[in-house]
């Protein structure tokens, strides 16, 4: 990450100089330019984590009420046929799980604001298996491929979009979507195994030896409590045996039912879906004799302190975007690849999204916006269907790297960018060819 975040304020800083000593004294200089960009995207990144305060604390304490309840551990028995798989190195029974689960379900149903809370209590859980603190195990890579890779059921908020722009239908991108992040999600997998072979594990560091009896501190108690003896996970004898396996399959053919339902009658069902969160846990907790009101308390409290621990990664990284915006960088390389991405159906006007959706989701939201409010344009054209996918397909890749592992203070993040922008690379593939052939071409 160190040498990605030099690259891009270093490469910003070079084209805005380069534009600086060709300028004609008229209009603002390259160079105020380039401060404005950094200025307004450190108070940018503050705001955004600022918003991110109010539903980190909901949501955080939605889950810590769903952890006393039991509901983690019940939805990682029903997936844990394939978690067990795809994560050898999670117990099944941990609350990582539990939370990765949520964290994928909320990516399908469109609701990131509350998937973010849902994963950085993911990577928490994980980073209590983690036996080389500051660097990134396997498990956290895998998870961020998936995350950024989710397959995504209803894009709830492009729907809102594509309607207020006066699509003739606005829920037209669920089939394309659902392919694009399909594509992606095996994309980002295949990359988490195949690129951990390039980046091996650390070795763990050596543990140091016992103090002695009569060293100073060793007056603590032997049976401190542990964060696995504190985990509010705790459940009856037998609830963590497996489910047989034709519940588990039950429970996966209910999910693949959902993807008809979604796509028949996704906009009716997108403003029930967080209230009817909010209820459903609130429920399952009375119904588990969890004192809802103080264990909300508690896991809002953890949401407060998460939501500001974030805010130095989040200037760093918006910055170095913002800079890379400002300074024209990003808009000579769309110059310079649009002649070639156009025949293969990714028209210039498109171009800019792609490149920008792993960089920045209000950067890129805004180029979808701009594109289909656009009259020539339209949210109905080729164009319009390509970026309105890209935007429900793809997912904030830098953003999502540097909000979750920096909640857990991991800084070496070995394979997880290269797979993770595999799976940017192959949706935004997956979505030139599903919108190709809704439109029966590859270009507009």
């Amino acid at each position: 990450m160190n040498v990605i975040f030099f690259a891009l304020v270093a490469i910003a800083f070079a084209t805005a100089a380069w534009h600086q000593l060709a300028w004609d004294g008229e209009g603002e200089s390259p160079m105020t330019q380039l401060t404005g960009g950094v200025i307004d995207a450190a108070g940018g990144a503050v705001e955004l984590a600022i918003a991110l305060i109010g539903v980190m604390t909901l949501f955080l304490g939605l889950i810590k009420v769903a952890e006393a309840g039991g509901l983690l551990a019940i939805l990682a028995r029903l997936i844990r046929p394939l978690m067990v798989r795809l994560f050898p190195d999670v117990p099944p029974d941990h609350p990582a799980m539990g939370a990765m689960i949520l964290n994928l379900s909320a990516n399908m149903m469109g609701l990131g604001n509350a998937a973010t809370p849902f994963g950085i209590r993911a990577m928490q859980a994980l980073n209590q298996l983690n036996t080389r603190p500051g660097t990134a195990t396997d498990s956290m890579v895998l998870f961020l491929a998936i995350n950024t890779s989710s397959v995504t059921l209803l894009p709830t908020g492009v729907i809102a979009l594509r309607a207020a722009a006066g699509s003739s239908d606005p829920a037209g991108i669920l089939p394309t979507t659902l392919f694009a992040t399909l594509c992606a999600t095996v994309a980002g997998i295949s990359a988490a195994f195949l690129f951990r072979r390039l980046a091996p594990l650390p070795p763990t560091p050596a543990t140091p030896p016992p103090e002695p009896d009569d060293a100073p501190g060793s007056e603590e108690p032997l049976d401190a409590p542990t964060p696995a003896d504190t985990d509010t996970t705790s459940l009856p004898d037998g609830m963590n045996r497996p489910y047989p396996g034709w519940v588990s399959a039950l429970a996966l053919l209910g999910f693949v039912a959902l993807i008809p339902l979604s796509v028949l009658y996704g906009q009716a069902i997108a403003p029930w879906i967080i209230p009817s969160l909010v209820l459903g846990f609130l429920t399952f907790g009375m119904l588990r004799g969890v004192r809802i009101y103080e264990v909300f308390v508690e896991g809002a409290k953890e949401g407060f302190q998460v939501a500001v621990r974030i805010i130095p990664y989040l200037v760093a990284i918006l910055v170095a975007v913002g800079m890379l915006r400002a300074s024209g960088a990003l808009g000579a390389f769309v110059a310079l690849l649009g002649p070639v991405t156009g025949p293969l159906g990714l028209p210039p006007e498109a171009l800019p999204m792609a490149l920008l959706r792993p960089l920045s989701g209000s950067g890129a939201y805004g180029i979808m916006a701009s594109i289909i409010n656009d009259p020539a344009i339209g949210p109905d054209s080729y164009v319009g269907y390509l970026v309105t996918t890209l935007q429900g397909s793809t997912e904030t890749t830098f953003y999502v790297l540097a909000v979750y592992f920096g909640a857990v203070g991991v800084r070496r993040l070995r394979h997880a960018l290269p797979a993770c922008l595999t799976a940017d690379l192959v949706a935004v593939i997956a979505a030139v060819i599903a919108v190709g052939v809704v439109f029966g071409h590859a270009a507009m």
